[in-house]
């Protein structure tokens, strides 16, 4: 009877362990790739030695058709730079630190990668200043494949200011079902649950 409680608290654990493994993400964002706290709210922090920025993006497929009736269209949120497929990207990006950023002239790119190491840029916008803070743009893709969204430019001092932020879009095959292995995870706990249950009985 001791031991049920204790096996229920080691997995809940496992549990949040694992699903932090998965999303690269723990309470403190210390395993995340952006800084301070990873994916938070729809948005993704990231910093560079000279910026620090909230980068969020809004999907619409492709093969989306707008009603003659709708008010907006479709748009999904996407987890950082992890998009399902070609369509439009809506990106929106707010220059968090320093202030002073709102007055650098910055500019825009977006380059797909080529296997060969190649790069072709399929999007681009010129250097201007966003004294509110926040550029937003929608950029239309059309193919599947790893792309480098730039954003550079140079401060107050004249030094170069450059952050670069990867995007994959497509999934692989495996990658739907690796998404629901909470679930499954899930599932076999509360099998093992029930089969202890049985023999502490």
């Amino acid at each position: 009877m001791r031991a049920r409680p204790l096996l229920i608290i080691i997995g809940m654990l496992a549990v949040m362990v694992f699903t932090g493994i998965q999303l690269h993400v723990s309470g403190q964002g210390d395993l995340s790739e952006t800084y301070p706290k990873g994916f938070r709210g729809g948005t993704c922090t990231i910093e560079s030695d000279a910026l620090l920025i909230g980068y969020s993006a809004y999907f619409v497929p492709a093969d989306y058709a707008i009603p003659e009736d709708a008010i907006s269209a479709l748009s999904v949120p996407v987890l950082c730079g992890k998009v399902p497929q070609t369509g439009v990207l809506d990106v929106t990006i707010d220059l968090l630190y320093p202030q002073s950023a709102r007055n650098w002239a910055l500019a825009l790119s977006l380059v797909r990668m080529g296997k060969d190491g190649s790069a072709e840029a399929v999007f681009s916008v010129p250097p201007r200043n966003y004294e509110r803070g926040t550029m937003t743009h929608a950029i239309r893709i059309g193919e599947t494949g790893d792309y480098r969204l730039y954003l550079y430019g140079r401060d107050e001092n004249q030094a170069e200011v450059r952050m670069e932020i990867p995007i994959t879009v497509g999934t692989k095959w495996y990658e739907s079902i690796i998404n629901f292995w909470p679930m499954l995870l899930l599932t076999v706990a509360a099998i093992a649950f029930y089969n202890f249950r049985k023999i502490f009985h």
